[in-house]
């Protein structure tokens, strides 16, 4: 008899959601039912889910209480968060969720604090021998001027980011030779390039900025390596080869076995120790090494496409958390599956109830 799980998806509005159900619901080892989470009322994760609760933000002192107070009602067996700033507290709360029946299969709140705070990361993984791009961390506007200068510009472009933030919120490039032109006529208004100038005309005036990640430009092909870890061991790790993206989703993208930076991803998270299902954003460097961008220590957005290669990340997790070991095909990679994502609709009547044409 197959197992049942009950399933707490958190962030159901998020650009996972979607793949991470479809995902679960394509694994025929175990039956799931799926509540989805999240505190949009339409979520579009809801239309998928089989029951839906709109919640509290992490950052409300009533997020632990209510997640508890759910588990215990509906009995669930597992807590899938896709919101980074639920992380530490779900870690925080890990023996009282399973007092409930409730797993969670996610990192330690130590290693999450680390990671998160992405200078940190940085400081960690240079202590540990690992290639990380060169950096700085700043909180005024003086010191992020100065940094981005002893970081090689105007000779070549920098790039900074506040130290805690999700997808590509605050990143930006400071880039002497970026055509303005170029972008004022033929790109979308939502480029990362600013120029000095404008990055002077907008902090100056500001007494301290937030802590802001101040880094050395990585130019060339970017990844996001999926992986499944259990306590800083990899058991899988599949790359994703970034060709398109937009605000910071991957629209385009590739299976890519590329041994180096698997090797990299692996020893980031045998560094941090990280558990669960994690994903390292990786660039090369102006000599084409693979270097650190951040990680993302739950699912990321496009991890369904994993699953059409043939590795169900969120499926494994579930059977690493119930103790089943994988079977072998679980684990076969088809390199070189491709993914291109397209726009889809959920629609609500008068009355909030949702459907699709």
């Amino acid at each position: 008899m197959k197992p049942f799980v009950r399933i707490l998806l958190t962030g159901a509005g998020s650009p996972a959601a979607s793949g991470v159900i479809r995902s679960l619901r394509l694994n025929r080892d175990m039956d799931v039912e799926i509540i989805g989470m999240d505190c949009n009322s339409e979520a579009a994760g809801f239309h998928l889910a089989n029951k839906h609760v709109v919640g509290p933000r992490a950052s409300e002192e009533s997020f632990l209480p209510f997640v508890l107070s759910l588990c215990a009602m509906e009995k669930v067996g597992m807590v899938f968060s896709l919101v980074t700033d639920e992380l530490i507290k779900l870690s925080e709360a890990q023996h009282e969720l399973l007092r409930l029946g409730t797993r969670l299969l996610i990192s330690s709140a130590e290693s999450l604090r680390k990671v998160i705070h992405k200078g940190r990361l940085y400081q960690a993984l240079q202590t540990m021998g690992l290639a990380v791009p060169e950096f700085r961390t700043v909180h005024t506007p003086e010191g992020l001027i100065h940094a981005i200068y002893e970081l090689g510009y105007p000779a070549r472009p920098v790039c900074f980011k506040p130290v805690v933030s999700d997808g590509s919120r605050g990143f930006h490039i400071v880039d002497n030779s970026a055509d303005r032109f170029q972008m004022l006529f033929r790109e979308k208004p939502s480029s990362a390039h600013i120029s000095e100038e404008e990055l002077l005309r907008i902090i100056g005036g500001c007494a301290d900025i937030p802590e802001t990640l101040v880094m050395e430009y990585l130019p060339y092909e970017e990844y996001s390596v999926d992986l499944l870890a259990k306590h800083g061991e990899a058991v899988v790790a599949v790359p994703r080869l970034r060709e398109v993206t937009v605000g910071g989703i991957t629209t385009k993208s590739l299976i890519a076995k590329e041994q180096d930076i698997i090797d990299y991803a692996v020893a980031v998270v045998k560094c941090m120790q990280l558990n669960g299902n994690i994903g390292v954003q990786v660039r090369r460097d102006r000599h084409r090494e693979p270097k650190i961008v951040e990680i993302n220590p739950r699912i990321q957005g496009t991890i369904v496409h994993c699953t059409a290669a043939g590795i169900n990340l969120p499926a494994l997790a579930v059977k690493q958390a119930l103790d089943i070991p994988p079977r072998k095909d679980e684990l076969e990679i088809k390199w070189g599956t491709r993914m291109t994502r397209y726009w889809e609709e959920v629609f609500y009547d008068v009355h909030g109830s949702s459907y699709a044409l």
